[in-house]
């Protein structure tokens, strides 16, 4: 139940029936969060995993003014701080960014995987590989397109992983963040986003109103964001489900 987005389309990693149960028992506590509410700090010694079973979730560093870079956003499904079970000490921030619903999974337990489960080891490893290439796409995104194509990369990277996890049907979906969210998200500033939506809403390319993004032309968004999803491992839809999008 708390499992079903994990791991869910991804190519080559998707988990068995009995690998999900045995992630599903590791999980000690299931906690409702406000919006906004550190779950763990940068520098604490951490004995945990989160997986993002509802909301969204963000990874963070502030500079020596206290402002915010949102160095990684994360979505239902995810095990958002999986790579703390080997680390330990975070060099960065894990916060809620809307209200959510989080699973905690002890590292003891994590550790009884390993010994006894290869295979799924494997699995939550490319967790964690591919929460590094989504960072590389990042780095990208903030030092090669303009301010639109920030957003518009954004706005296609989270549609595709939405998608995934089931909560987007290719053009619409629920997004509780602010315009304050997406200036930290895309290196801009809050007049520039502003800006940017206005042009991509005038360019009938996506609206975004109220916590929810149409986008009007998926495939016109992503050439403008030069987004191309194979960063995200994510297996091709099936003829069926294209043509329910269609």
């Amino acid at each position: 139940m708390f499992t079903e987005r994990f791991l869910k389309d991804k190519r080559g990693a998707r988990l068995e029936p009995h690998e999900r149960a045995l992630i599903e028992a590791a999980i000690t506590e299931i906690r409702t969060l406000a919006p906004r509410t550190t779950v763990a700090h940068a520098g604490e010694p951490l004995d945990v995993s989160t997986l993002l079973v509802e909301g969204i979730m963000s990874r963070y560093i502030d500079d020596r003014r206290g402002l915010r870079q949102l160095v990684a956003v994360h979505v239902p499904g995810d095990f958002v701080d999986l790579h703390a079970f080997p680390l330990k000490i975070l060099d960065h921030d894990v916060a809620t960014m809307t209200a959510a619903t989080v699973a905690i999974v002890p590292h003891a337990r994590l550790e009884a995987i390993m010994h006894d489960q290869p295979e799924l080891t494997r699995k939550l490893w490319f967790s964690t590989l591919l929460d590094a290439a989504i960072h590389r796409a990042w780095l990208f995104r903030l030092g090669r397109l303009d301010a639109v194509g920030r957003v518009a990369h954004f706005l296609s990277e989270t549609n595709a992983r939405l998608m995934s996890a089931g909560l987007s049907d290719g053009r619409r979906f629920a997004l509780g963040l602010t315009q304050t969210d997406l200036s930290e998200i895309c290196g801009l500033t809050n007049v520039h986003v502003n800006r940017v939506m206005r042009q991509l809403r005038e360019e009938q390319l996506c609206i975004f109103r109220s916590s929810l993004v149409e986008i009007l032309d998926p495939v016109k968004l992503a050439a403008r964001g030069q987004f191309k999803p194979d960063y995200l491992y994510l297996d091709p839809p099936s003829p069926a489900s294209q043509e329910s999008q269609s």
